[in-house]
């Protein structure tokens, strides 16, 4: 039994049109096999790809809601909506508005991995679309281009880079952008290339925001004073009022990741953890005991 296209894409049936845009691409991204190394991901990709083909177009959105998944199954009889028959017919596949298969390059220390889209339409022009790249989202091109995944450093996807990869035995200078993330994709005449972003130990990312955890003592916590706290550009010092509290969330506006296409930086959020110590001497449990009895 196939799952209720507005429950793939978490929708109610009353949602616009653009709220259905908005979940798919979110969707979509989610559950892309280059971003998403879960089992159940390309199952997902799929199945949120076929829902959004439906729901996404508003003539075969009325038909589903008022008919469900027998509009357009081949095999239940149904005539469709009116004289002209199933009106899905022909032009739905199972798989969505794209399939698509992994294809190894090979070759040993390439550090690309290689993969090509069948089914006519390349999902990443659908990413492009919703990212402003314009163009129909669902057109295929006339020459199909060669495809790899770069994996890169948190930094360099941050700050920006270049780096110099072999491929099909020539030597190619790839800029990177600053703020650049998993799912990124850069266009050559030859080939194009999308980015995988290594996790930082440090930065947690999410859009072009980034999260520090930043430990304090105690005493700091409680009397105030100033702490070194890391950001993309090197160290900043935050001042940290008296009073603090544990799990403290600062913001350093203008701190985080550069905008791609528009000028500014993203956010940097600090919380701030307080170190409790584990071992006193004698003389510190005398003034804390000192301290609770005051």
């Amino acid at each position: 039994m196939k799952r209720d296209f507005y429950e793939v894409l978490g929708l109610s049936k009353s949602a616009s049109q653009d709220e259905v845009k908005a979940a798919y691409r979110k969707k979509a991204l989610e559950f892309h096999p280059d971003r998403n190394k879960s089992t159940d991901a390309e199952k997902n990709f799929k199945e949120v790809n076929e829902a959004y083909q439906v729901v996404g177009d508003p003539t075969k959105r009325k038909t589903y809601d008022q008919y469900g998944h027998n509009a357009f199954d081949q095999n239940s009889g149904f005539g469709g909506a009116g004289a002209g028959g199933n009106p899905f017919a022909g032009g739905f596949g199972q798989q969505g508005p794209f399939t698509y298969s992994y294809q190894s390059t090979g070759g040993g220390g390439n550090p690309f991995e290689g993969f090509d889209f069948g089914g006519g339409a390349d999902p990443f022009e659908i990413f492009e679309s919703f990212f402003g790249g314009g163009g129909n989202p669902f057109g295929g091109r006339a020459k199909r281009k060669p495809r790899y995944t770069l994996t890169i450093e948190f930094m360099d996807a941050a700050k920006g880079a270049e780096q110099t990869v072999s491929i099909e035995g020539k030597r190619h200078t790839i800029k990177i952008p600053a703020g650049a993330d998993s799912g990124t994709r850069i266009r050559y005449s030859d080939f194009d290339i999308t980015l995988s972003v290594k996790p930082d130990p440090l930065f947690r990312r999410d859009g072009y925001d980034v999260y520090v955890d930043q430990e304090i003592p105690f005493t700091m916590a409680v009397l105030g004073g100033n702490a070194q706290v890391k950001t993309i550009d090197g160290n900043l010092t935050l001042k940290i009022r008296p009073g603090t509290q544990p799990n403290t969330m600062v913001r350093l506006r203008e701190q985080g990741i550069p905008y791609l296409q528009r000028h500014g930086k993203g956010d940097e959020y600090v919380r701030l953890i307080v170190k409790v110590p584990e071992h006193l001497s004698r003389r510190q449990k005398e003034l804390m005991e000192e301290f609770d009895q005051l």
